[in-house]
C-alpha cells in the first residue's frame, strides 16, 4: 500500500525537530547534531525516490546513534530504515528493522512513535499476506493516536481504520469495514491539514464496500468523489482504481453506455500510467537481432520445402497432438485447482456468515429484550397514571381525552408486545387473541385518537359504518386498532387538505361469522405503479423525496401486511400517482352469544373488601413507578411499603410481616430474581409476585424456579393487577 510522500517528509521533519528540541542540553553536541542532519538528508533524499542514498544516510545515523548510546535515535533509525525498505518491497528487512524499532520504542515508553512503529508493521504483515495478524497491532496504533488531538494524530488514526477496513473487507466483514471507513472518512475531514491521498484512498474503499453490500447508489457516490480527488491531485493509482470500480457501478445498475465509456477510459489511463510505452520498439529490436544472427546463403526454402514436406508435415502434426494433450491436461487440472479453491472459499463463507449470523442474532436477542423494558417502563406510567386521573372523577371533557390516553396506551403496548419483539412476529409465533369487543366503539376510538392530527393538516376524516354490522364481535380488538391506525396514519401523513375515507361494510353473514370488508381511501400524494409492489416491504416508502418530506419509518404498511397474514387476510391497494390511493382487505369475526361476553369481566371476580387493610411490600427503583403502585393500592384501602432495591427488601421482610411482595426484575445492585432467592431461604409462604417490563416469553421458568407465585408484567390493566394479588393471596390462605 504506498505511503502520502508529503505525509512521510513532514513526519520526518517533525523527528528531525524534536530530535532537537529533546536534547536541550546536548544541541551544542556535533555528535547528536550529526545525527539529525543525517536523519533530514534521508528524508529529503527519500521524498526524492533516491532509496539507495537515503538507505546510506540512515544507517550511518543509526550507527552513529548507537556508539553515542542514544537510543531515541536508534530507533528513529530503525523506523525509518523500516519505512524505506518497505517502499522498495524489501519486506523482509522491513520486519527486522521495525521491529526493533517497537522493541525500543516500548522501552523509551515513546507511545507517539510505537503507534507509529505498530502501523508500519502492520503494513509489512498485509504487503506479506498475514492481514489477520495485523490487526492487533492496527489496535494497539489506534489506542495510543485516539488519545492524542493534533492533526497528525488523527491522520495516522485514520490510516489505521483505513488499514483495519481494508482487512475486514478482505474477511468479507463489509459491514464493519464500512463502520472503519467512516470513522476514518470523519476523521479526515475534521482535521485542518487535508491529507488527500488518503481522502481518495477512504473514499474509494467505501464506494469498494458499499458495492459488495449491493449499496450501488453509495457505492456510485463515494467513488466518484474518489475520481474527483485523484484527477484534482493527480494520483494515478486511485484514478485507475476509482474508474475500474465506476465500470463495475454502472454495469450493476445497467447504465452499459456509462460502464463502457470508465471501462475503456480505465485500459487507456492504465496502460498510460503503468503500461510498457516501448514495447513496440522493443519487439523492432528483437525482431532485427533475430534476423541479423540468420545467414541468408545458408537459407534456401526453395530447395530445402521439397525435401523436407513429409517430415515436416508429421512434425507439425506431432506438435499439434502434444500442443492439444498439454492444453486439455492444463485445462483439466485448471478447472480442478479452481473448483477445490472455490469450495474451499464457499467452506470458508459459510463458516464466517455463520459465525456472523450467531453473533448478530446475539446481539439482536439482547438489543429487544433491552428496548423492549425501557419502553414498558415510562408505558407503565402512562397507563397507571392514566387508570389514577378516570378514578378521580373527570369532567365528561376530561374522561373523554383520557378515554383516548388509556386507547393510544393500549395501541403502544401492543407495538410494544406484538412489533418490536420482531423475532416472534418473523417467525408467525404472535398469537391473535379472540376477544369478544365492539368493533364500532374502537373504531371511534381510532378516529377520535387522530383526528387532531388529522386537523393540523387541513384533513378531514370521514366515516362510512355498515349498520348492519353486529354490535359484538370476536376476534383481536389490538390488531384491527393497529390496522386502521397505520392506514389512517398513513393516509394522513401523505394528504394535505383533502379527505380520507374509512369504509366498513358487512359482505356476508351466518350464525356464526361475520365477513367484513374495510377501505382507507385518502386524497393525497399517490404511489407509482414501480413503487407499488414494494411498499409493503420494511423500511419502504415511495420515494426518497417522499420519506424526505413526510419523515417516518416505512414500517407501518410492512405491519399492516403482517398482522392481516396472521389473521388470514391480505392487503390490497390501487392508488393513482397525485391522485390518491386506496387500501382495502376482508376479515371474517366470529359472532359473541351475548354482548356482556367479554373475557376481561373474570377480573371483576374479585372480593375487594377483602384485600382492604393487606399490607404489600413494593420494590421498585423507579421513583414515578413507585408513585403509582402506592396510589392504586392505597386506594382500595390497602397498606403499602416501598424499597428501593434488592438489598432492602430483604431486609424488610426478614425484620417485619407482609401479606404480599410486589417485586420489580432490573434494580441497582441484586436484581428481583437474586433478592427472591435470598428471600425464599428464610420465607417459603410469602406470596412474591413479578412486577415487571421484562420480556417473559422465552424464560418464563426462570421466575418460578427463583421462587415467584406468579408474574404481572408491566404495564397492567388494573382489574388484572388486583385479580393476581387476589389469587395469590388466596392460594396462600391469607383471605378466604
Amino acid at each position: 500500500m504506498p505511503l502520502d510522500r508529503k505525509l512521510l517528509v513532514a513526519f520526518l521533519l517533525f523527528f528531525s525537530v524534536l530530535g532537537f528540541s529533546q536534547k536541550s542540553s546536548s544541541t551544542e553536541n556535533a555528535q547528536n547534531i550529526k545525527i539529525d542532519s543525517l536523519l533530514l538528508k534521508g528524508a529529503m533524499a527519500m521524498d526524492q525516490a533516491n532509496f539507495d542514498e537515503a538507505v546510506v544516510k540512515f544507517k550511518e545515523a543509526e550507527s552513529l546513534s548507537k556508539k553515542s548510546k542514544n537510543s531515541s535515535s536508534v530507533a528513529i533509525s530503525n523506523q525509518l530504515l523500516g519505512k524505506i525498505y518497505f517502499e522498495r518491497g524489501e519486506t523482509e528487512f522491513a520486519a527486522n528493522y521495525i521491529l526493533n524499532a517497537i522493541k525500543l520504542h516500548q522501552e523509551l515508553q515513546d507511545l507517539n512513535n510505537l503507534g507509529q512503529d505498530y502501523l508500519i508493521y502492520s503494513q509489512i504483515l498485509i504487503k506479506t499476506g498475514n492481514s489477520a495478524k495485523a490487526l492487533p497491532f492496527l489496535e494497539n496504533a489506534e489506542l495510543i493516536f485516539s488519545n492524542s488531538r493534533d492533526d497528525d494524530s488523527r491522520t495516522l488514526l485514520a490510516t489505521a481504520y483505513l488499514y483495519e477496513g481494508n482487512i475486514l473487507q478482505e474477511l468479507k466483514n463489509n459491514q464493519e469495514a464500512l463502520l472503519k471507513y467512516q470513522e476514518a472518512l470523519s476523521i479526515l475531514q475534521k482535521v485542518k491539514v487535508k491529507n488527500h491521498y488518503l481522502l481518495g484512498r477512504v473514499n474509494l474503499q467505501e464506494g469498494r464496500v458499499n458495492y459488495n453490500l449491493n449499496q450501488f447508489t453509495k457505492s456510485l457516490e463515494f467513488a466518484n468523489r474518489a475520481y474527483d480527488i485523484s484527477l484534482s491531485k493527480n494520483f494515478p493509482q486511485i484514478e485507475v482504481d476509482a474508474l475500474a470500480l465506476l465500470s463495475k457501478i454502472y454495469n450493476k445498475i445497467q447504465d452499459y453506455e456509462k460502464a463502457y465509456v470508465n471501462l475503456a477510459l480505465y485500459n487507456q489511463k492504465k496502460q498510460t500510467y503503468f503500461g510498457d510505452l516501448n514495447s513496440e520498439v522493443r519487439e523492432t529490436a528483437i525482431k532485427n537481432a533475430l534476423l541479423s544472427s540468420i545467414n541468408p546463403e545458408d537459407f534456401d526454402p526453395g530447395k530445402r520445402v521439397q525435401a523436407n514436406k513429409i517430415t515436416t508435415v508429421l512434425i507439425i502434426a506431432l506438435f499439434t497432438i502434444l500442443c492439444l494433450l498439454a492444453l486439455s491436461l492444463y485445462k483439466n487440472n485448471n478447472l480442478r485447482a479452481k473448483a477445490n479453491e472455490l469450495l474451499q472459499a464457499k467452506n470458508a463463507e459459510l463458516v464466517i456468515a455463520k459465525e456472523n449470523a450467531e453473533k448478530a442474532s446475539i446481539v439482536k436477542a439482547q438489543f429487544l429484550s433491552t428496548i423492549t423494558h425501557e419502553l414498558r417502563t415510562p408505558m407503565y406510567a402512562v397507563t397507571g397514571l392514566t387508570h389514577l386521573l378516570l378514578s378521580e372523577n373527570p369532567t365528561e371533557e376530561q374522561k373523554k381525552h383520557l378515554d383516548s390516553l388509556k386507547f393510544s396506551g393500549e395501541y403502544l403496548l401492543s407495538l410494544i408486545n406484538n412489533i418490536l419483539d420482531l423475532n416472534k412476529l418473523e417467525a408467525d409465533k404472535v398469537e391473535v387473541e379472540q376477544a369478544t369487543f365492539n368493533l364500532r366503539k374502537r373504531v371511534d376510538d381510532v378516529l377520535f385518537a387522530l383526528e387532531r392530527s388529522a386537523q393540523e393538516k387541513g384533513n378531514k376524516l370521514n366515516l362510512e359504518y355498515d349498520n348492519e354490522i353486529p354490535e359484538q364481535i370476536i376476534g383481536d380488538p389490538l390488531m384491527i386498532s393497529q390496522i386502521l391506525i397505520n392506514l389512517i396514519g398513513n393516509g394522513n401523513k401523505f394528504t394535505r387538505d383533502g379527505d380520507i375515507f374509512i369504509r366498513i361494510k358487512q359482505l356476508s353473514h351466518n350464525e356464526t361469522q361475520t365477513y367484513l370488508h374495510f377501505e382507507v381511501e385518502d386524497t393525497g400524494e399517490g404511489i407509482s405503479k414501480k413503487k407499488q409492489k414494494d411498499i409493503f416491504q420494511n423500511f419502504t416508502q415511495g420515494s426518497v423525496q417522499i420519506n424526505r418530506k413526510f419523515g417516518g419509518t416505512g414500517l407501518g404498511l410492512s405491519i399492516v401486511k403482517r398482522l392481516l397474514t396472521l389473521q388470514k387476510s391480505n392487503i390490497e391497494l390501487e392508488s393513482t400517482l397525485g391522485k390518491g390511493s386506496k387500501f382495502f382487505f376482508d376479515i371474517k369475526y366470529g359472532l359473541a352469544k351475548s354482548k356482556n361476553n367479554e373475557p376481561e369481566e373474570r377480573v371483576y371476580e374479585i372480593d375487594y373488601e377483602a384485600l382492604k387493610g393487606r399490607k404489600l411490600l413494593v420494590v421498585e427503583d423507579n421513583k414515578i413507578n413507585q408513585m403509582i403502585t402506592r396510589k392504586i393500592l392505597e386506594k382500595n384501602e390497602m397498606e403499602c411499603e416501598v424499597a428501593d432495591n434488592g438489598e432492602i427488601a430483604i431486609e424488610k421482610v426478614r425484620f417485619d410481616n407482609f401479606d404480599l411482595v410486589l417485586m420489580d426484575i432490573h434494580m441497582p445492585g441484586i436484581s428481583g430474581i437474586e433478592a427472591t432467592q435470598k428471600i425464599r431461604e428464610f420465607n417459603k409462604d410469602v406470596p412474591i409476585l413479578a412486577l415487571t417490563a421484562v420480556t417473559i416469553d422465552e424464560n418464563i421458568d426462570d421466575f418460578y424456579l427463583a421462587g415467584f407465585n406468579d408474574i404481572i408484567p408491566k404495564p397492567y390493566k388494573v382489574e388484572e393487577f388486583f385479580f393476581k394479588i387476589h389469587n395469590a393471596l388466596k392460594r396462600k390462605n391469607v383471605i378466604l
